[in-house]
């Protein structure tokens, strides 16, 4: 199998990763005219599976370094199976949320909150599980990025919109809580399956990245059976929906939710391999980066901020360089 050997790479896989998984919720903009959210995170959940099966029967299946694919997979023990499944279901759970506060607050708003929340919570999570880096220049990097989800508040809370929009985002910005929350914990359960120490002879019962994220994967396809079928019976916004109005939709619009998936997934499958070599710790939190990437699409390309003040544009300016300030800092301290 492919195996990242130097830090710089892993690095760069780190921000690819921030790019896809700050970009994945341009699909859900792009089908939220004519497409539920429920039924668009169907598509989005077939998508990460597609992607993971490809990522296995291909990079995860060159090479002479680690196991193949299947064979890694066939020789998985169930504790270890069991910890990814349960990172896929976890994931899966805070993931919806934060797709229905992106449908009600927008992605410059429920992205920084829920993801940079995620980001915070994770870290600590992830650094006390495995910890690798200067937990100095680490948490100080966190501490600017909280920083910067601040400023991302500050500034949306003074864009000028009607009282029910108000009562609309604010539901948003709790679910994008609740969903930060959650999210700290998925990548955990999916790294502790791994043998991140020694990836060219994994210790037997453990999984290699393309194992784990397969089995990660199946447990958000799983737990999607439950979790989205009582969102659609009981949506936080809009009438009931019914799965055979899903099937009923375009193929275009179906293909936009895949899409979506491709593209988170694309960001998860690098994480996962740069995890090896720049540990747990270092490579979610440069993926969770992504919300500076979210916040971008949605000031320039969905003017989600339009209706606010002049001085917005220097409060989100500071969240940006933050952000990239607090980012600088954990790439340093992956480094030391």
């Amino acid at each position: 199998m492919f195996i990242v050997e130097s830090y710089t790479l892993s690095i760069l896989f780190c921000v690819v990763t921030m790019f896809c998984w700050g970009s994945w919720g341009n699909t859900q903009k792009l089908a939220a005219g004519s497409w539920r959210y429920e039924f668009f995170y169907w598509d989005y959940v077939w998508g990460i599976v597609l992607l993971a099966l490809v990522s296995g029967f291909t990079l995860g299946s060159t090479g002479t370094a680690g196991r193949p694919f299947l064979e890694d997979l066939a020789q998985l023990d169930a504790g270890n199976a069991g910890s990814a499944f349960l990172g896929g279901i976890i994931f899966n759970a805070s993931n919806i949320l934060l797709t229905a506060s992106v449908a009600l607050a927008g992605m410059s708003v429920a992205f920084p909150v829920g993801v940079g929340l995620a980001l915070v919570l994770g870290v600590i999570i992830n650094y006390i599980g495995a910890p690798k880096g200067d937990p100095v220049y680490l948490f100080a990097g966190v501490l600017l990025v909280v920083a910067a989800i601040i400023l991302n508040g500050v500034a949306s809370g003074r864009v000028v919109t009607r009282s029910e929009e108000k009562k609309t985002k604010r539901k948003g910005i709790l679910l994008a809580i609740l969903a930060g929350v959650l999210m700290s914990f998925f990548y955990r359960f999916v790294a502790a399956s791994m043998d991140l120490e020694n990836l060219y002879s994994p210790t037997p019962g453990m999984a290699t990245p393309y194992s784990a994220f397969f089995v990660f994967s199946t447990g958000i396809l799983v737990s999607n059976l439950l979790f989205n079928t009582l969102l659609m019976k009981k949506p936080v916004s809009g009438t009931p929906v019914t799965y055979r109005q899903y099937v009923g939709g375009r193929f275009s619009l179906h293909l936009v939710g895949v899409l979506g998936g491709v593209v988170w997934g694309i960001g998860t499958a690098l994480s996962y391999l740069a995890a090896g070599k720049a540990g747990a710790a270092i490579s979610y939190a440069l993926g969770q980066g992504a919300p500076m990437i979210a916040a971008l699409w949605g000031i320039c390309v969905w003017k989600e901020f339009k209706g606010g003040p002049r001085s917005n544009n220097w409060l989100l300016t500071g969240m940006i360089l933050l952000f990239l300030s607090g980012l600088g800092l954990i790439v340093y301290a992956g480094a030391n």
